[in-house]
């Protein structure tokens, strides 16, 4: 199957049909039906869309770590399932009423903008409580069952029908593709994250250490240090650490070098805040629980821990309660992140992409029917990320 490079055209059927939106040529889906398939090509000929939908075409989708964890049967899922949950793409089509973006202005079509993984409903307990990004009634793109009414539910898609409610940012025109996919996940994820220790202790001027070196600590390393922090990365993996250094960390380490050797951590910590000093932020971004336990030991009296990277069954984390106490520290989790911490990703990427190589780290890029081999690109970790476009 070849998706075709040909401009969609629209087409709205009378308002006696209701709201009705055709797409020429369709819109196609790539959908897994299950551990042990490949993909297969789906054509959407209709979407209906309520109010407040939108339909965008997508511009460029890149492939995250939890879509290869998914099709690699590492974490549950159901089936058949539109991947994908990092994209930018155009406005083609709205639902009566329009749509608005997070700062509240109307989304006009031909519109460039990214929009949240998370739909929350805005009105449980959680919402209220200001966590829609763990709302009751939950829904998210690139994670749910195909459904009759939602086929276009993920970013591995030629379009994408986003449902009234989903957090949307408009997309500066000016920045590539590749720098702005990601948004959606990695940048905005590390915006709730920072957010998060910044709460609990001062950025500015603070030790922050930073285990992993993928999409995520690259992007955090030049996140905090924006924020005037000094920030050091732990990565096992020598390429890693050198991107690590382009993305504003002073310092990097092996977390398999013995302590006192140059690439152990003590040096990188007094590389990057002098002799004896401790991070007072520590990042946990690898998913790793043996690198949640060392950023505990080596966390300074009064700081906080956040752990963001762990999002597959693992080994316990073992808490020393009188080491908490007396150590006043704070360990915190981070998943997913509210609409305005989308808006600060943004934000964020359109003042610094210019200043660190984020669309360097999208690797390969891919057309939509060679889903399959960008998974498995994705798979070897050449690059933190891989490339969907539907247009190629």
């Amino acid at each position: 199957m070849t998706v075709r490079a040909v401009t969609p055209r629209v087409v709205e059927p009378p308002a006696s049909a209701g709201k009705g939106i055709s797409v020429y040529p369709s819109a196609t889906a790539m959908v897994w039906p299950g551990e042990g398939h490949t993909h297969e090509a789906v054509a959407v000929p209709g979407v209906r869309l309520s109010p407040g939908d939108a339909l965008v075409e997508i511009e460029l989708a890149t492939v995250c770590d939890s879509d290869v964890e998914t099709v690699l049967g590492h974490r549950a899922a159901s089936a058949p399932l539109v991947l994908g949950h990092e994209q930018v793409g155009r406005v083609v089509a709205l639902g009566r009423g329009g749509a608005k973006s997070v700062d509240g202005h109307r989304v006009s079509l031909g519109e460039r903008v990214v929009w949240s993984v998370a739909v929350p409903c805005g009105r449980c307990a959680r919402c209220r409580r200001g966590l829609p990004q763990k709302c009751l009634n939950l829904q998210r793109y690139g994670h749910e069952r195909m459904r009759r009414g939602w086929e276009l539910s993920g970013g591995f898609a030629t379009h994408a029908h986003i449902l009234d409610g989903t957090p949307i940012v408009a997309a500066p025109e000016e920045i590539p593709a590749a720098v702005l996919a990601p948004a959606s996940c990695a940048t905005a994820t590390v915006a709730a994250a920072l957010e998060a220790a910044a709460e609990i202790t001062p950025l500015e001027g603070a030790l922050v250490l930073v285990a992993g070196a993928g999409m995520l600590g690259l992007t955090a390393a030049a996140m905090a240090t924006d924020a005037g922090a000094h920030v050091a990365i732990s990565d096992p993996d020598p390429a890693r650490r050198d991107a690590a250094l382009a993305f504003g960390a002073v310092a990097v380490a092996d977390p398999r070098a013995a302590p006192d050797s140059p690439l152990g951590l003590s040096a990188a910590l007094a590389r990057a805040g002098g002799r004896g000093a401790a991070p007072t932020i520590a990042l946990e971004l690898s998913g790793a629980a043996a690198a949640a336990k060392t950023l505990l030991k080596v966390l300074d009296v009064g700081g906080v821990l956040v752990v963001a990277g762990s999002l597959s069954p693992g080994p316990d984390l073992t808490i020393d309660p009188e080491q908490l106490v007396r150590r006043l520290h704070t360990v915190r989790g981070v998943h997913n992140y509210a609409p305005q911490h989308l808006q600060q990703a943004v934000r964020f990427l359109a003042e610094s992409w210019q200043r660190y190589p984020f669309a360097a780290q999208v690797g390969e890029t891919y057309p939509l029917d060679s889903v399959d081999a960008a998974l498995a690109a994705a798979t070897i970790g050449a690059h933190p990320r891989i490339g969907l476009r539907p247009q190629l």
